[in-house]
């Protein structure tokens, strides 16, 4: 699986109540959440975010509470991707969960700018700034979830392995 998009990029420590405040959690509307999505830290995010785009970020991206609303608010918006140079762990497997790839790459991180365009290829782990020519290496994903993004989730997922 391979994506390219442009990149939104931000610092450490963006929390989910900066990726989806908590005065719009009383919805569970993907596309309210999405509208709303980064607002406090980028007013114009949901405006200009376009399918495809990605977003990379410093260290512990996706910290404080376990809302799963924040990485369907990212999907949902159209990011194809976070990339970031750590992230909390809960938010990582929320993501996975929802069929949201991530990566994590210090080194992509400090080579790539905000508007840069990336490309990702999730099976070798390679992302490239398609703006300078540099590569990056990550861990590519498992053939497990490469198929659980492709499904949209691990629900879709597993009704797929279960049900056949």
């Amino acid at each position: 699986m391979k994506i390219e998009g442009k990149v939104f990029k931000y610092g450490s420590n963006v929390d989910t109540d900066v990726i989806i405040p908590a005065r719009y959690l009383n919805t569970s509307d993907a596309k309210e959440l999405a509208s709303h999505c980064m607002e406090d830290i980028d007013a114009t995010f949901a405006q200009k975010v376009e399918p495809g785009d990605l977003i990379v970020a410093e260290d512990n991206f996706g910290c404080g509470s376990s809302r799963e609303h924040a990485p369907l608010a990212i999907k949902t918006a159209g990011v194809s991707c976070v990339i970031a140079a750590s992230f909390a762990r809960i938010f990582y497997r929320n993501s996975i969960n929802i069929g949201l790839p991530i990566l994590e790459s210090p080194e992509a991180v400090k080579g790539i700018k905000n508007g840069d365009v990336v490309s990702v290829d999730f099976s070798q782990g390679v992302i490239t700034n398609e703006t300078t020519g540099e590569k990056f290496n990550s861990e590519p994903f498992p053939p497990f979830i490469q198929e659980m993004v492709a499904k949209d989730g691990l629900i879709n997922y597993l009704k797929e392995e279960v049900l056949g």
